[in-house]
């Protein structure tokens, strides 16, 4: 199959499935699919940020949430981020990935597998983390930057590293 082009990311807020008050998308960001993607009250997106809704995967992302700037998700395995959530710039979320089809299937060709991410309420992601298919960031966690998740974190954990490991709990107030 040839190449396709995916569309401008081009959008208007009337576009998106929904908006809540309060909203403030900087310039350059680019949403496709808007159609499937959801902003709740309050939501900050970043300058130059990519949501990149997909045909048939959903994006939720909760009120107050903030977004960095660049951030480039892909939501085609679906993401839900929670409410008061922190996602620092340059943060890539992945919800799809090629399986391994042998040898004589280049990487590229191979099926597609794709699996939701959820980041909790209250959760903050550090600059330059990535979060790979089918992972689960827990309420309260900390994901510290430039960590690649490939397992679900407990709430109330600290995270970092490639991959991520757990080195803390977060201490009680």
């Amino acid at each position: 199959m040839p190449p396709r082009s995916h569309g401008t990311g081009l959008f208007t807020i009337d576009q998106l499935a929904s908006c809540g008050e309060g909203c403030v998308i900087e310039p350059e960001v680019l949403i496709f699919h808007p159609e499937n993607v959801h902003l709740g009250r309050e939501v900050y997106v970043g300058h130059r940020a990519i949501l990149k809704g997909y045909h048939d995967g959903v994006m939720r992302i909760g009120d107050r949430t903030w977004i960095g700037q660049q951030c480039f998700f892909h939501s085609a395995g679906g993401i839900t981020i929670g409410e008061d959530v922190g996602v620092g710039p340059a943060v890539k979320i992945l919800t799809s990935t090629h399986r391994e089809a042998g040898l004589s299937v280049p990487i590229v060709r191979a099926p597609i597998e794709r699996a939701p991410v959820v980041i909790e309420d209250h959760a903050d992601v550090g600059i330059g983390a990535i979060l790979l298919p089918g992972v689960r960031v827990g309420r309260g966690a900390q994901v510290g930057a430039g960590a690649v998740v490939t397992e679900d974190v407990p709430a109330f954990a600290v995270v970092a590293g490639v991959p991520a490991k757990v080195l803390r709990l977060r201490a009680s107030d």
